[in-house]
């Protein structure tokens, strides 16, 4: 597996500004994001991406109830997210899966569709300290509670930890420096066949 764990830690720990990081990734790959709220993904994701290559839990609830925050209707919005990424993937298109993915049951199904066609998966995980995180949520229109956003930070901690033990071909952490010198690269396509069952 590919990481870069390392280079925003080292960044921070030296009071850098980090340069341009370059991640390179098959085309045909799968990205998944995981990170709390106020973190940075879906700004990430709409720099770097396609507005049709991005497929969007709060969209997918916003089409459901026509309310991006409605929670009632998550494992609806979920089916319908993972139906999208499935039917992306079966053309051949390059993916990216933005929600919060905090737990390993929330990624497992990603990892079984990505397998199931042969595509690479790829993991970027937003390590953005609760207090950035907190400043940035109270300025969103849909705000998070604190308890709540405390909590997936939480759970963000334990991925960074054991995020080795999942089946993803590529894992990279990205820092509140890091996410906005990223630059991606998108090489000839590596086909996959699964070795193991998702976990």
């Amino acid at each position: 597996m590919n990481s870069e764990r390392e280079l925003g830690s080292a960044c921070n720990e030296l009071g850098l500004v980090p340069t341009v990081v370059e991640i390179s990734l098959p085309r045909n790959t799968a990205i998944v994001l995981c990170g709390a709220a106020g973190s940075g993904k879906s700004t990430f994701a709409a720099k770097h991406f396609l507005p049709t290559e991005i497929v969007s839990s709060d969209e997918c609830r916003a089409l459901i109830s026509d309310d991006p925050s409605n929670q009632a209707v998550s494992p609806e919005a979920f089916q319908l997210m993972h139906y999208i990424v499935e039917k992306r993937l079966r053309v051949g298109r390059l993916t990216v899966a933005d929600a919060t993915h905090l737990t390993r049951e929330e990624r497992r199904p990603l990892l079984r569709i990505t397998r199931r066609f042969g595509f690479n998966a790829a993991i970027l995980i937003f390590d953005v300290p609760v207090e950035l995180c907190l400043a940035r949520n109270a300025r969103r229109e849909r705000v998070v509670p604190q308890t709540a956003l405390r909590s997936q930070h939480a759970l963000v901690e334990r991925t960074l930890k054991a995020i080795d033990e999942e089946s993803f071909n590529y894992i990279f952490v990205i820092d509140e420096l890091t996410q906005n010198e990223v630059r991606f690269e998108f090489g000839r396509r590596i086909s996959r066949r699964p070795r193991r069952p998702a976990r």
